[in-house]
């Protein structure tokens, strides 16, 4: 992410289906670090092997903390197809970490949290504007272009 804040006013450059993913954590016991911390660097990972691979789909993502026990990953994605082909690929970090998770989650699913919410937003459906910020969420994702291209006025750009 760009740290230059962009001047005018702009708008996500996004065409078409917009997926949304966010994927977050919570610490229930801060004693069970054998439970959390597994969870808890499994993210960085799977984000790392993703940003690597241009062809994985995952157009950019955005860390955000609720407190010091909860994570929350907002994540944007090509298509949903490129999405749920990652979580079930055998060969990406996501199935070992999913399957680490659930084998704990037996034992202490008290411990620690997990959840996630996928929204697949059809074109139309969505709208931004960015005003003296850098590149962040759906512009980051998606690049950005002058927003009278697309309507002065919220109403006017989710038609």
């Amino acid at each position: 992410m760009s740290a230059r804040p962009i001047p005018e006013r702009v708008t996500a450059a996004a065409e078409g289906e917009v997926v949304v993913f966010l994927i977050g954590m919570r610490v229930n016991r801060w004693r069970s670090v054998r439970h959390w911390l597994p969870a808890m660097t499994a993210m960085p990972r799977m984000l790392r092997e993703l940003s690597r691979d241009p062809d994985s789909g995952l157009l950019g993502y955005r860390l955000l903390s609720g407190g010091p026990r909860v994570y929350t990953v907002v994540q944007y994605w090509r298509s949903r197809e490129e999405l749920l082909a990652y979580a079930a690929d055998p060969a990406a970090q996501h199935r070992p970490a999913w399957a680490d998770f659930n084998r704990r989650a037996r034992h202490g699913a008290d411990k620690v949290g997990i959840w996630h919410e996928t929204y697949l937003v059809p074109a139309g459906s969505y709208e931004s504007v960015y005003v003296g910020m850098p590149l962040s969420g759906l512009a980051a994702a998606h690049g950005v272009e002058p927003v009278a291209r697309r309507g002065e006025r919220a109403a006017q750009r989710l038609n």
